[in-house]
């Protein structure tokens, strides 16, 4: 299965989790779209560094629209890529988003931890030195 492929299944199972298994239903709302926006752009400034500097390489032949070897420069735009990574980065980004804010509200919904605690954790027992 090719890096494309997987990155549009990832799409699909988390939006099929959103609207039909979990029903958090985030996809039909403005406000995640905008929160999303902004998720995206410290998404691209990450994948401009890690790849623009080559910390992280794709074969051209794992992505979609590039031949680009690994061992050669990524384009900035074009050839597969935003801002040197590759389209299929953004998919899985997207999946990652959108699954772990369908399960907070999910958990939020069904009162996981409703009143956060203050303090430190209530096993935590204070030990008095007696000098």
């Amino acid at each position: 299965m090719t890096y494309t492929v997987l990155a549009c299944c990832a799409v699909l199972i988390v939006v099929a989790l959103d609207l039909w298994v979990i029903r958090t239903k985030l996809v039909t709302r403005k406000l995640f779209w905008v929160a999303y926006v902004i998720v995206l752009g410290f998404q691209l400034v990450t994948n401009a560094v890690l790849t623009g500097l080559r910390v992280v390489s794709y074969s051209g032949s794992a992505i979609v629209g590039s031949s680009t070897p690994a061992d050669h420069a990524p384009a900035f735009i074009g050839d597969g890529r935003l801002v040197y990574a590759p389209i299929e980065d953004l998919l899985f980004g997207f999946s990652l988003v959108l699954l772990t804010l369908a399960l907070w509200v999910m958990w939020g919904r069904s009162g996981v931890q409703r009143k956060p605690f203050a303090g430190p954790p209530r096993e935590f027992r204070q030990v008095q030195n007696d000098e």
